[in-house]
Formats: C-alpha cells, structure tokens, sequence
C-alpha cells in the first residue's frame, strides 16, 4: 500500500481521516524532538528569574515588593504574547508563529544578562515575557493537531515532558551556575534556542488541520501525502485503512467571540477557572521559594537554590506519571484528585513559620507533584476543548488568565507575606487549587478517547450532534 492522495473534487475527501489512521513513528518522534527544544528553552528562560533573583536581593537591595514585581512582569508580557501569538497562529499558520515567539524570548534572555538596574531588568523581562508566553500554547496546538483519539495524552503529554524537564533543568543549572558564574550566566544560556528557530520552519510542516479549516486542502494534502509515504516508507509498509466514519472538521473563519458562545462559553469559563487555580500555585511556589528560604530561614544562596531543585525533582515526578496514566483515568477524575492533594500538602503549612525550612520542602514538593501533574496536562486538555478554528485563540486566551493568575500571584504573597507572615499565604495559595478541584468536579467535560473533531462540533449544528461523514476505506 502505497500514501494515499485523494482528488480534492472527492465528497469524502477528510484531513482529520487520513491523520488519525496514522501509526505513531519515528516521524512523530522526530517531529516532537525539533519542536520540543523550543519548548524546553521556554521552561527554562521562565525559570531564570527565580534564580537570579536571591543575588539580585544583595546586589541591588531589592525589597520583597521589588521582588514581587520582578517575578510578575515577565507573566505580564506572557499574557500579552499568548493572546498575540495565539491570534498570529490563527492568522498565518503554526509554524511561522512558533519560529517567531522562539527568536523573541531568546533574544531578549541575552539582553537581559546585560541589565543594569532594577528598572532595566524589568522591561527586558517584559519583552522577553511576550515570546515566553506566546510559544507555549502554539506548540500545545500544533502537536494536539497530529494527536490520534486513542491515547492522545500520552502522545501529547510524553512530548510537554521536555517542559518540566527545561525548568528542572533550570534549576540544576541555577543553582551552580549563579553562585559560580554570576546571575548573568543563566540568562545568556537562555538565548540558545535563537541558534536554532529558524531551522524549525523547514525541518517540520504546517498543521493540515490548520491549513483545512483555511480552505488550502492542496497543501494539506500535498503535506499529508509526504507525512504517509515517510511513515509507509514509500508503500514497503502497507498504512492501516482509513476510517469509515469520522466526524467532518468543517471550513471556518476565527472570531474570538465564539469562545463565548454554544458550549464553548462553559468550556471557556472551566478552562479559565483551572488556570487561575494552578498558575496561583506554580507561579508563586516556584518564583518566590528561593527568596522564602533566603530571607525567611536565612539560609545561604546555594542552598536555597538546592531546595528549589529538589521541588522541581518532584514537579518532573508528577507529570511524567500523568503522561502514562491519564489516558485510563479520564481528564476529570486525576483532575479532581491532584487539585485537591495539593491543596491539603500545602494547607499543612500554615504554621510554616516554625517549621524547619527542610519539612517545608517536603509539603511543597508534595504539592509539585500533583498540581504539576495538571500543570502539564493543561495544553492539551484546552486544546481538545476546542475546534481546530478557535484552538490556537483559545489555548492563547486561556494562557492570558494563566498569566494573569501569575501576576497576581507573586504581587499578593509579597503583600501577605508582609502583613500577615509565611502561614497566611501557604493557606491563601492552597485555596486556588481546592475550589479549582470543585469547579472540574461539577462542570468540566471529560474528553477521553473521542476525535478533535468529534469533542468540538460547529457552533451552527448545537445541540445535535456533529455531522458524521462516511469515508470509505480505499486500498492502494
């Protein structure tokens, strides 16, 4: 059996057919390794402030509301650039946005090692912030759109690995490369990726998907047709038949206004009430735990920036086993279930201020590993959500209430911290994820095992079902 081509004057003719009759290969392999090294680096550059941040503390005598500012604006420049970014991919496709969000935080990452004041700082990380924010959600998107029904989150999940991986890497990096090299080293290993961006744009395709709704079906199948004959090897290996019935992703325009209409308005509030509920969690543990350890407990540089890479250790723990079990336990129920253990670790703490900083440690690296396994399940549960049209803006918008859930974060444990002690504010961001863990149980939809296109039907077929369009098998 050899690829497959189908005349665009057939009635049957259906992108998301031919992608989800795809075996995983070593295409899909090669695939996720040159777009995850952006997303590896983007983990990585949103992690460096917080490593920087404990000299920053002595060299430039920053004060704990500096330092809560510092923390957020970069998530202020993420909120912007997710929203312009996803809107871009909508626009002129996955790639060319994906290449452009990389050169931007990479560049910018090289800028900042050249700060030289509080002020200064806080406008490069603002711009770097922009492209930081934007290539997450892109490459959330364009990986979903190459996903089968049948254990997409593995597919998807095991990819976002390199995710964590970059920040604890970061971590690891951080806490050598600052104490020996100064805080400016970890910024200028941050502009790698500019190496490697604008290869990107030829060693992989657009998305058919993407290129489908856009009306380009020439090129999507022109783009198909070499995917299928490098995974048949050129018709030695026969491709399993196409599906007979497989829902039909129909011709759409995006308005970000659909968002809010049909049952993507509930959608759009539940995927917007997880973020609020994990990016509190993981902007404010993981951007202020090395300044609570220095300026709390008092302990060295060196060490504080070890305990921060012992929490990244088990946030790397957490989402690699959701990557491999979610699949058989639904979205919901490991949503329910992590949000809620981690908001018991950390409501443990709120008598942190007597503890020994090395128990703090233990609650809050518990609190990593589950609520990071929702952190990195979060791509792709906003993309299945969504119909191909609106799952770039979507997953863009919902990264605007992350970050802003990330700004916010920072700015008010910095003020708690202040006046009502380390306690108050473990208990404040243990609150997030518990009414997050309510909000899924009640009203989130369970996505499971089912097609893109048969989760998100066209706004103008509610409340029936999407249009199911038989596709006949062909043999080559």
């Amino acid at each position: 059996m050899t690829a497959q081509t189908i005349s665009m004057t057939d009635d049957h003719y259906q992108i998301a057919a031919r992608l989800e009759r795809l075996p995983v290969s070593r295409w899909h392999l090669r695939m996720r390794y040159i777009v995850g090294t952006g997303l590896f680096f983007d983990a990585f550059d949103i992690l460096t402030i917080g490593y920087a941040i404990p000299t920053l503390i002595s060299l430039w005598g920053l004060t704990t509301p500096q330092i809560g500012l510092l923390i957020s604006i970069g998530s202020v420049g993420q909120m912007l650039g997710a929203l312009f970014f996803g809107w871009l991919a909508e626009k002129v496709g996955r790639i060319p946005a994906m290449v452009t969000t990389i050169m931007v935080y990479s560049i910018m990452s090289l800028c900042c090692a050249f700060a030289w004041d509080l002020q200064s700082l806080l406008i490069l990380r603002f711009i770097q912030g922009l492209g930081l924010g934007g290539e997450s959600p892109v490459t959330n998107t364009y990986i979903s759109e190459f996903a089968k029904a049948q254990r997409r989150a593995r597919f998807t999940l095991v990819f976002q690995l390199v995710f964590p991986a970059g920040s604890l890497v970061a971590a690891a990096v951080g806490s050598y490369v600052v104490p020996h090299f100064g805080w400016q080293a970890i910024f200028i290993i941050g502009a790698i990726p500019a190496l490697v961006a604008m290869p990107l744009r030829w060693l992989v395709p657009e998305s058919p998907r993407w290129l489908a709704t856009r009306g380009r079906y020439a090129e999507a199948d022109r783009i198909l047709t070499k995917i299928e004959d490098s995974i048949s090897e050129q018709g030695a290996k026969p491709l399993p038949p196409i599906p007979e019935r497989v829902p039909e992703a129909p011709r759409s325009d995006t308005n970000i206004l659909d968002l809010f209409r049909g049952i993507y308005l509930r959608r759009t509030l539940v995927i917007w009430s997880l973020y609020i509920g994990i990016n509190f969690i993981t902007s404010t543990l993981y951007g202020w735990l090395p300044s609570i350890y220095k300026t709390v407990y008092h302990v060295p540089v060196d060490q504080a920036l070890h305990y921060g890479f012992i929490t990244q250790a088990a946030n790397l723990i957490g989402v690699t086993v959701v990557a491999f079990f979610i699949d058989r336990t639904g979205r919901r129920p490991w949503f329910v279930w992590a949000f809620l253990l981690g908001s018991f670790s950390l409501f443990f703490l709120w008598d942190a201020g007597t503890m020994d900083p090395s128990h703090v440690v233990i609650f809050v690296s518990m609190a990593a590993v589950c609520c990071g396994s929702v952190s990195i399940a979060m791509g792709m549960y906003t993309a299945e959500n969504y119909p191909t049209h609106l799952r770039a803006i979507g997953s863009g918008v919902g990264a605007v209430v992350a970050r802003s859930a990330s700004i916010a974060g920072p700015l008010l444990i910095g003020l708690v911290l202040n006046d009502a002690g380390l306690g108050a504010a473990f208990v404040m961001i243990a609150t997030a994820p518990f009414l997050a863990a309510i909000v899924v149980y009640f009203f989130a939809a369970e996505t499971k095992g089912k097609t893109l296109e048969s989760l998100s039907p066209p706004l103008w077929n509610q409340p029936t079902a999407p249009e199911i369009v038989p596709v006949p098998a062909r043999a080559d």
